[in-house]
């Protein structure tokens, strides 16, 4: 009995599967396979998107832009209101018109009207739908971005229809851990830098809503005191877009304070904003409550700030990963929510279980009673194949899930069935009075492209299921990918490599404890 490189690969291989499979089945320290909501329990949740809101938020947009753009350029604009898809304003100098026009050409989606000095600038109908996909896109990516910050793992979140989003949530137990987590998903963190109406702040509270408008402002609410408002002008200095970076701190008084950074263009528009404005306040709005409104002293440089107001340690943790991942450019309600219970995992997972160890054992069983010891080669082969897939998922941080248990109830039978192929060859090749060795090794060759051809066209149907399928779907295929890898391993190279190492003790004789065959007198 001699040791080759393919029996050495295979105990490599089985000395890997079973130390990383370790953590998951025994629960020792080490990387473990996470449990999909199926079978841990967790948060299950459809939200609509306000894509209505998106395009008032793009018009904002744009109107800040020419603001800035007409002061920049110092034109001398009159009558700037933000209406429902556009924005009208009036230039009072007619010499101003080609500067105006040059700006507005730069920016994209825009219909522009003009009635002598008169504008009025209107998103098209084809950048109005744009923006609602480009919004439902946005917080898929934003809320699946701000639940990884957040440390959870594997979390689903996926566009569901045309303007729905399923998120899905494993492992989330008591109800204060699902409230953090809808608060965290639902806030807006839209950050915005609003100046203050100096002129008629004294009247905020005796003024309407209606005639703030009036005036081109809006009356928003202090984040800690409800009584307390502010008048500040509707559209912003600059907002959260222009933001790089938002990082919990603490001021002189070790309470925490959240530290952002704009961007260049964000940095430029502030700096320029708080050099022309000193002595002037400036309001820091977030999801329209001002946090702080401090008076400028000096122009501010450098493209950074801070929002301060009463914030506990996580509830700042919580919004710096809001204002990081991205503000969303609509807001999200809650369209359905349930809550999958650890109890209901508990019986997938037991069910699941009876499903796989009676799968295996009646594989294990039949291939002994039918190939004799050929057949205990392959169930060693089986075992190692399992071992590898929970050992590979453990090490990538995979989720399990219930569709991929189904995949590696589905892997075991595949697994064996290469062994099977492979087999049959080899007793074809007995039967026709070939040696034991090269029985064994024609018949690795010629089962060898046949079991190739199948593992592929399998691997690809895997792969597309991967792609455009959602979480349980891609859960069946990463099982099914690993299982049909591991088995190409185990089933081909590890037991070919056990067969060489043992074929020399294999004589006419035992060919019916070895095979499962019987030939009279030496042959058939």
């Amino acid at each position: 009995m001699k040791l080759n490189y393919r029996v050495v690969i295979f105990l490599l291989a089985a000395l890997f599967g079973l130390g990383l499979s370790a953590p998951s089945l025994l629960g020792i320290k080490g990387p473990k396979i996470t449990l999909g909501l199926d079978l841990q329990g967790g948060l299950h949740m459809l939200l609509g998107v306000d894509t209505d809101e998106a395009i008032r938020s793009k018009v904002k947009s744009i109107a800040s832009s020419i603001k800035y753009a007409a002061d920049d350029e110092e034109l001398i604009v009159d009558e700037f209101k933000v209406e429902k898809n556009g924005v009208s304003f009036e230039l009072l100098d007619k010499d101003d018109v080609p500067k105006m026009d040059a700006i507005l050409k730069k920016i994209p989606g825009v219909a522009v009207v003009k009635e002598g000095l008169k504008y009025r600038v209107t998103l098209t109908p084809k950048e109005i739908e744009s923006v609602k996909q480009y919004a439902i896109t946005q917080a898929v990516d934003t809320i699946r971005n701000r639940l990884d910050q957040f440390g959870l793992a594997e979390p689903t979140v996926a566009k569901q229809g045309k303007d729905k989003i399923l998120v899905e949530v494993p492992g989330v137990k008591t109800p204060e851990q699902e409230q953090r987590i809808r608060e965290l998903i639902a806030k807006a963190a839209h950050l915005q830098l609003m100046a203050v109406d100096e002129e008629r702040a004294g009247r905020v509270y005796q003024m309407t809503p209606a005639e703030a408008a009036r005036y081109g402002d809006v009356i928003l609410q202090d984040a800690q005191d409800p009584n307390r408002k502010y008048l500040v002008k509707e559209i912003p200095i600059l907002d959260g877009s222009m933001l790089t970076d938002a990082r919990v701190a603490f001021d002189r008084n070790n309470q925490p304070v959240i530290n952002f950074t704009l961007d260049s263009q964000g940095a430029r528009i502030f700096g320029d904003f708080t050099g022309k404005n000193v002595g002037k306040r400036l309001a820091v709005v977030l999801d329209n409550m001002v946090y702080s409104a401090p008076v400028i002293r000096e122009r501010i440089g450098g493209g950074s700030g801070q929002i301060s107001g009463g914030f506990s340690v996580k509830e700042a943790h919580d919004v710096a990963i809001a204002l990081r991942s991205g503000a969303l450019l609509a807001p999200v309600f809650m369209e359905e929510k349930r809550s999958v219970g650890p109890s209901l995992g508990a019986d997938s997972i037991k069910a699941s279980m009876i499903a796989l160890i009676t799968g295996f054992l009646a594989v294990v069983v039949f291939m002994v009673l039918y190939y004799g010891m050929a057949g205990v080669i392959a169930d060693v082969a089986l075992v190692v194949n399992l071992f590898l897939i929970l050992a590979v998922m453990a090490l990538f941080g995979a989720t399990l899930t219930l569709p991929g248990m189904a995949g590696i109830v589905l892997t075991v039978g595949m697994a064996v069935d290469a062994n099977v192929i492979i087999n049959e060859r080899i007793r074809e090749l007995l039967y026709e009075g070939k040696s034991v060795a090269k029985a064994i090794e024609q018949g690795y060759a010629n089962a060898f492209s046949a079991i190739l051809d199948a593992n592929i066209t399998t691997l690809i149907a895997a792969v597309v299921l991967y792609a455009y399928g959602t979480g349980p779907i891609k859960g069946f295929a990463i099982t099914m990918s690993i299982g049909i890898l591991a088995s190409m391993l185990t089933a081909i190279l590890g037991t070919h490599g056990i067969w060489q190492m043992v074929e020399q003790k294999i004589d006419k004789k035992s060919l019916g404890k070895w095979f499962g065959i019987k030939l009279a007198g030496g042959k058939k």
